[in-house]
């Protein structure tokens, strides 16, 4: 068995996700205050948890206002790097570093964890604020309201707080991190028990759908963002390559009228050669040829 899928597998066979370590926050009453060009959001195109601070960026009009720093598409040994080169990344336009790990160890030389994306980054301060997506998510809703072009777009209503909260909480495990639990289980059973959740979630988010314009109610939240970036990556990528199989997004009625639904609003963020390459290059222990299938799931258009 390949040693890179082990060091992601507890002794169980099962996979635990590390926390997120730099937990700051944007606020005008802390050292972090929101300002147009101070902050820079550190990306992959291919990473859901980062494809969310896109789509948060793109929804409330902030383009203008925090700018995107790509970096390429494949994870080596090395972590992310920088390549402006290939089509849609860019380099580190900070430092010009080459490896997104040197960012990290620029805030702490001792620094153990893992090098993550997205990073929401404070040039003025030159400190990481955050690379923990939900955090920077809420903090690109609810902070830059001054600079944006659709300020009165709230993907986190108070009145809808505790359903998207209720939402959030059981797709995490179940669905978002569920097809990793699944892709990058090393026991049979811990396996198992990973991809019969990721069904199950997916026939309840049929089941909200059929009901429901969007998860929470009537209008498109953060639980959608949460949702959409794991639905979006399903097919074309989790239903073969992590072995999620046991139902696909395009049998389900309802999820598929969704996600044709959010699709139209976020567009511009989605980039499947990116998603497609990322999976099926970079984890040779799953797909040791590297062939990358043609499929991008579901016609969306």
């Amino acid at each position: 068995m390949s040693a890179s899928i082990l060091k992601w597998a507890s002794k169980d066979g099962s996979f635990k996700r590390q926390p997120s370590q730099f937990r700051n926050w944007i606020s005008k009453s802390g050292p972090h205050q929101p300002e147009p060009d101070r902050y820079l959001l550190y990306v992959s195109l291919a990473c859901p948890w980062a494809h969310r601070t896109l789509i948060a960026r793109h929804l409330k009009g902030l383009a203008g206002c925090i700018d995107v720093a790509v970096v390429h598409y494949l994870m080596e040994e090395g972590g992310w790097r920088f390549d402006e080169t290939i089509t849609g990344c860019t380099k580190d336009p900070v430092y010009g570093i080459n490896y997104l790990s040197e960012l990290y160890f620029k805030q702490d030389p001792q620094y153990s964890g893992r090098f993550t994306v997205p990073v929401l980054f404070d040039k003025k301060l030159e400190r990481i604020v955050s690379n923990e997506s939900a955090d920077i998510v809420r903090m690109l809703n609810s902070e830059f309201n001054d600079f944006a072009d659709n300020p009165s777009l709230d993907l986190y209503p108070e009145g809808m707080a505790e359903e998207i909260d209720r939402l959030n909480e059981w797709m995490y495990e179940r669905f978002n991190n569920g097809v990793y639990r699944a892709g990058f289980a090393t026991a049979q059973e811990k396996y198992e028990e990973a991809a019969v959740q990721v069904r199950d979630a997916l026939y309840e988010l049929d089941e909200i759908l059929k009901r429901r314009t969007f998860l929470a109610g009537d209008q498109l939240t953060e639980a959608d963002i949460r949702a959409f970036t794991t639905a979006i990556r399903h097919d074309p990528v989790y239903f073969g390559h992590f072995k999620c199989n046991l139902i696909a997004v395009k049998d389900l009625e309802n999820v598929l009228k969704w996600l044709k639904r959010v699709y139209k609003l976020v567009k511009p963020t989605i980039n499947m050669d990116h998603i497609k390459r990322h999976y099926y290059l970079s984890h040779k222990q799953i797909n040791p040829t590297g062939i990358v299938p043609l499929g991008n799931g579901p016609l969306l258009e």
